[in-house]
């Protein structure tokens, strides 16, 4: 059974009414928050007596199964504003009150958001657009301040296709000072396969988790003292230097510069940028014992344009290319950190491509071919989706509409496949985001390709054109593996662990069957390190068997057996990765193997 998004939405806004029922019903006195669509389901969120029980959740759960066969109508009804807040003052709602005066305060462009939960209004501007009604949804004995998008009747929701799946605390607004709700999450798909073809797939990417797989296989850790900061572990850096390394060779080999800029800047920087007005929020600020400001850098692209403008520049110099790594801070809010995937501290495989205008497609051009060649060679399949003008955009429309038609047309250009969400350009200029899918099915943005008209205006950077004339370049700003910390991340779930013999922290492990053949072991060990392969010896008091179960564990490409045999015949009994025996081989012809494997990124 295959539905519109639109539907697929209609189902998931109908549920979150439905729970909210159920919850009424269970606790007449609850007070009710919000209960938005989210990604592949929904949540609501409750002022409640007591705690919610995992059995309280069941019950809630049956009954909603229950008011979904009942094939209850959504029967809509306009209200005046006045109207509906007597309504809610009768019905103990002062949540839904608060939501109604913020429409009345605010107008018309932000009613939608509000009666769609997407945002909090504190500090929005006021509409000139007058609202005097709004819309309530009634389902059975339920009413709810709603702006629409639900289905007609329950009888169009499959009642095995939805599943109450955890509570968390949430405040009212997002807010500290206001109450503490309990927020109740439901999935909800088209059908009962669907929904247990994503809780299959849940369960998969539990067993995948990097926050448990990455200190577990010593990769990187946390600590409290540095809440969003990563601690890389030795095996970790080893990772995170063969993805540079890989970087830079292929970038130099593509005429990129590479620069190392300052970490600290002064505000005077970012009002240039424009990153002051529209990112200062983001930003870890300090002030000098001068009382000046200065803030971490979040982004590289500010010091880029300084580079190209300490000098005078000439259309021969066109495309320059500068490619940096430096660490970036982002003061993301606590409750927004994921492990690996948003952190406070990140590097980039950052890079600005300056060009004239009329370089813009052949440049685009050669950064798929780069796009290309990182994704493909951890087997990831991959799409773009352009980024459109945002509200908050700088600028004026003409250069944007400009900008925006190039990519279209360079991406129609290209063979592959990319969609369009509006307004999520950059302030800056429109942009063509990587999504990555993994190996269990599951999308990711990673990395992005942003064109900039604006920053090299505001730098006021020129070169000299062949007719003589000064002209203003465009700026490419572009990342493709992303944030390196979330790139690993993902590549950890990815490979669960098991990562390709040339980015694998331990390439390979000795295993001596007793403590006889240690010495030829220690040979073959000096061997392997000699021609630059990541090798240890587990030379411990334990049976063959727990070694290879410990290597097993430890996600190691190549175990060597070492027993008498071996020793004699001055080989070594080579076993790969999940139980695979590859029997009895000569210790160069292994080299050669495993040096082949590293060296194609196999």
């Amino acid at each position: 059974m295959k539905i519109s998004d639109e539907k697929l939405h209609n189902i998931r806004h109908s549920l979150a009414h439905i729970l909210a029922s159920a919850v009424i019903e269970m606790f007449p006195k609850a007070q009710l928050g919000v209960g938005p669509v989210i990604e592949n389901g929904f949540f609501y969120d409750f002022l409640l007596p007591r705690p919610l029980t995992p059995e309280d959740i069941a019950k809630i759960e049956k009954r909603m199964r229950e008011l979904v066969k009942s094939k209850l109508p959504f029967e809509r009804q306009e209200l005046t504003t006045h109207e509906a807040k007597t309504y809610f003052d009768q019905a103990h709602q002062p949540f839904k009150i608060e939501l109604i005066k913020d429409i009345e305060k605010f107008g018309t462009t932000e009613a939608d958001k509000i009666l769609n939960s997407e945002a909090s209004l504190a500090g929005e501007k006021k509409s000139s657009e007058k609202v005097e009604k709004v819309s309530l949804y009634k389902t059975g004995k339920f009413t709810d301040l709603c702006r629409g998008g639900h289905v007609e009747n329950t009888s169009e929701i499959d009642p095995q296709s939805f599943k109450l799946s955890k509570i968390s605390g949430a405040y009212w607004r997002g807010d500290q000072k206001n109450p503490q709700m309990q927020r109740i999450y439901g999935l909800a798909f088209a059908t009962k396969l669907h929904l247990e073809e994503y809780l299959k797939m849940q369960e998969e990417a539990e067993k995948r988790d990097h926050k448990k797989l990455g200190p577990k296989l010593g990769l990187f850790m946390f600590h409290h003292t540095s809440p969003g900061m990563p601690y890389w572990l030795p095996k970790g850096v080893i990772m995170y230097n063969e993805l540079v390394n890989f970087w830079r060779f292929e970038h130099s080999k593509r005429n990129y510069q590479e620069i190392v800029s300052p970490l600290l800047n002064k505000k005077e920087l970012y009002q240039t940028s424009g990153h002051y007005e529209h990112y200062w929020e983001d930003m870890f600020v300090v002030k000098t014992k001068d009382n000046e400001e200065y803030a971490l850098k979040p982004m590289n692209c500010p010091n880029a344009m300084v580079v190209f403008g300490s000098q005078l520049r000439s259309y021969k110099d066109l495309p320059l290319r500068l490619s940096d790594t430096d660490t970036l801070h982002r003061n993301e809010i606590s409750g927004a950190l994921n492990g690996l995937l948003r952190v406070r501290e990140f590097r980039q495989d950052d890079a600005h491509c300056f060009v004239s205008e009329d370089q813009i497609g052949q440049e685009y051009e050669e950064i798929f071919e780069i796009v290309e060649k990182f994704y493909s060679i951890f087997g990831l399949e991959y799409s773009f989706r352009i980024g459109t003008r945002p509200d908050n955009f700088m600028g004026d429309i003409k250069t944007w509409d400009k900008a925006e038609k190039t990519l279209k047309d360079v991406l129609k250009k290209s063979v592959q496949k990319f969609t369009i969400a509006e307004k999520d350009g950059a302030f800056y200029g429109p942009k063509v985001d990587i999504l990555m899918k993994d190996a269990i099915g599951r999308q990711w943005q990673m990395g992005t390709i942003q064109l900039d008209f604006q920053q090299p205006l505001r730098f006021k950077l020129e070169y000299t054109a062949a007719d003589g004339t000064k002209k203003t370049p465009v700026a490419i700003h572009r990342v493709i593996y992303g944030s390196l910390e979330r790139f690993i991340g993902i590549l950890i779930e990815h490979y669960a662990g098991a990562f390709p013999v040339w980015l694998s922290p331990v390439q390979v492990k000795i295993l001596p069957i007793t403590e006889k053949q240690n010495k030829y072991a220690e040979t073959v060990l000096k061997e392997l390190k000699e021609n630059g392969i990541r090798v240890e010896l587990d030379d411990r008091n334990e049976s063959v068997g727990k070694k290879i179960r410990d290597a097993e564990m430890e996600k190691v490409p190549y175990m060597l057996i070492v027993g008498e045999k071996e020793v004699a015949a001055k080989s070594v009994a080579v076993r790969a990765r999940n139980q695979k025996d590859l029997g009895a081989m000569k210790t160069d012809k292994f080299i050669k193997k495993v040096s082949g494997e590293i060296q194609n990124r196999e």
